[in-house]
């Protein structure tokens, strides 16, 4: 008799114990509760993207604020200015959430905030959970040291949903290794020597650390002062403090000091001249010192 080809057998979100599958019903019992923020959460085993399958969800009008999509493999994920963003199955954290800051009172002015905060939230709730050091580079990147080198872990898009709605998704590298890596200036948690890369509790640790920070936020009606928001963001920013050259619309750039973030959430560039320059949109690069 002919012996079974291993590479026919179905494969099985268990065949790899480094990376198991993430639990619905235990990620349910601890996040969606009555006097939370979080209503629902859902788990798929893949998908071309969470931020359009929930944008889709909420202007069907099927899903509430505080509603949770999470992905054990995404084959679309974006980032901003529509780069794409891939990993292996079950490597990595790949969710959106959905949020509605106007029944909360937050003027709209303030919703550019959103995925500072949510940057705030990944970087404090990883901190704890998994005893590793996440930087901000703004306005939407998490970033981690990998051998003494700043690398880019995660990054964060927020998008309107229609009816006051945000969808803010998270991409997150957990447990890949260097030759699973996208691009050779990627990192992840497993390389920064985190000491916790079990998705699951770092799951619950970020979400619960955005449910805080929102809860804050909007009960400042979005005001990144009195909230806290502005100087905890500041503070993990490794943007500040840099020569950066932001590349912004209209393919124009500008390069000098990144010296603030602003009360709308614009990062400050001080040029050579002196002056104070405020971007609201762009991409920034750090450079190195001469």
């Amino acid at each position: 008799m002919t012996p079974p080809d291993p590479s026919a057998a179905p494969s099985s979100p268990w065949s790899d114990l480094d990376r198991p599958p993430l639990s619905e019903s235990g990620l349910r019992r601890s996040l969606v509760r009555g006097d939370g923020l979080w209503s629902a959460l859902d788990v798929l085993p893949r998908t071309g993207s969470t931020n359009t399958d929930l944008v889709a969800r909420a202007s069907a009008g099927t899903v509430e604020e505080g509603a949770v999509l999470v992905a054990e493999e995404q084959s679309s994920g974006r980032g901003r200015l529509d780069r794409r963003w891939s990993a292996p199955p079950r490597s990595g954290l790949f969710f959106s959430v959905l949020v509605k800051p106007a029944e909360h009172e937050v003027p709209v002015s303030r919703w550019g905030w959103l995925p500072l905060l949510t940057g705030v939230a990944v970087a404090t709730g990883l901190s704890a959970a998994a005893g590793v050091d996440t930087a901000l580079k703004w306005p939407n990147d998490l970033l981690v040291t990998v051998a003494g080198e700043e690398r880019k872990a995660g990054g964060i898009l927020a998008e309107s949903s229609g009816a006051g709605g945000i969808v803010i998704g998270v991409g997150l590298n957990v447990s890949l290794r260097a030759d699973e890596l996208p691009v050779p200036g990627a990192g992840s948690l497993a390389l920064a020597g985190a000491q916790v890369v079990d998705r699951e509790p770092l799951l619950r640790a970020v979400l619960r650390s955005f449910e805080r920070w929102y809860g804050q936020w909007c009960a400042a009606q979005g005001d990144p002062g009195l909230s806290g928001l502005q100087e905890t963001y500041a503070a993990g920013c490794s943007t500040l403090g840099r020569q950066v050259r932001a590349i912004l619309p209209g393919e124009r750039e500008l390069v000098g000091e990144a010296v603030a973030v602003d009360g709308d959430g614009r990062l400050v560039v001080r040029t050579a001249d002196g002056d104070r320059v405020p971007v609201g949109a762009g991409d920034i690069v750090h450079l190195r010192p001469a």
